[in-house]
């Protein structure tokens, strides 16, 4: 007992006492950073251990891994339904709950259960791109600028209020991963900061705009397949948002390339949709569609480890005038 009030006087009164919901790493800085703020997180709720990797052991979630680190409790329902589900995450007694990619849409009796909301870190500039893979379908559309939304939950597809956002810029040739780990750091410190004032009362709510909703479903496995009769500048983005997962790939002898680093160069030539130019320092040089060249910096054959152009290609005879599929 004394422990635990003297661990309740440590905590942040700015905050209020909440459940925190989260699975994979863009989860994690949230959780970090709530807990560095002191938040009173009563429990966190995250996926069930599931296999991974090549070998399929079986893997606790990353937000699971930070929380028994915290000292936190962890709840791993299969799913956030059912009244047994629901009397655990009730009994904690808190009126708010946090959401950070938790990988399960959350029904009516869930959000019900808190008076102040559900606040939910979104990846996107609300209301483009709602959905499972902003970041993803921004890179594809070749976009420069895109953001972090912090809303409350309601049962569509991210249409809730939005309380906060803000902008993150995209390099010409950023991969996923980067613009992934930025954003997931945005997002931790515009949460507590846009916690803090939902607590004191200081925001009001702005509704969506229809009109201008745009939606970013999750990706296919046929979407990974590069179309080499496309623009180069097409191509590149695709590679960039699949990089370095679950990456995008090429077929060359009938075996599956994946392609990575991908940048657009600024020169064109005659070569055929795919045709392999030669290696520059970029990597290996291959044409688009409309002619222009590009570099694929890095490469992955199946079953091995990911490489440089360069020492991908020892080894591996892919010769000037080669063409990729």
């Amino acid at each position: 007992m004394e422990e635990k009030a003297k661990r309740s006087s440590n905590l942040n009164a700015d905050l209020p006492p909440l459940i925190f919901l989260g699975t994979p790493d863009f989860a994690v800085p949230s959780l970090k950073q709530l807990a560095a703020s002191k938040a009173p997180i009563r429990m966190v709720v995250t996926q069930p251990d599931r296999p991974s990797g090549r070998g399929k052991k079986v893997t606790a979630p990353p937000v699971k891994v930070l929380a028994e680190q915290l000292g936190i409790p962890v709840f791993q329902p299969q799913r956030v339904k059912g009244d047994e589900v629901l009397d655990v995450i009730r009994a904690q007694g808190v009126r708010c709950a946090v959401v950070v990619a938790f990988g399960q849409i959350l029904p009516r009796a869930f959000l019900d259960l808190f008076p102040r909301g559900v606040l939910n870190v979104h990846g996107s500039l609300l209301p483009k791109y709602r959905g499972a893979a902003p970041v993803q379908r921004v890179i594809l559309a070749g976009e420069s600028v895109t953001g972090v939304s912090i809303m409350l939950l309601d049962e569509g597809m991210d249409t809730g209020p939005v309380l906060a956002e803000r902008e993150l810029s995209i390099a010409r040739d950023e991969a996923f991963g980067s613009v992934y780990d930025r954003m997931a750091k945005l997002g931790a410190d515009l949460l507590v900061d846009t916690l803090r004032r939902w607590h004191a009362g200081t925001i009001t709510p702005r509704a969506q705009d229809e009109s201008r909703a745009t939606y970013a479903p999750p990706v296919r496995k046929e979407e990974l397949s590069l179309d080499w009769t496309l623009p180069a500048r097409n191509i590149v983005n695709k590679i960039r948002a699949f990089d370095p997962w679950p990456g995008a790939y090429a077929l060359f002898g009938g075996k599956r390339i994946k392609c990575f680093d991908a940048k657009a160069l600024a020169w064109r030539g005659d070569g055929a949709p795919g045709e392999v130019a030669g290696i520059s320092e970029e990597g290996i040089v291959v044409f688009g569609g409309d002619g222009h060249a590009l570099a694929v910096g890095a490469l992955q054959a199946e079953g091995r480890d990911r490489l440089p152009a360069r020492d991908f290609l020892r080894g591996r005879r892919i010769a000037p005038g080669s063409r990729l599929e």
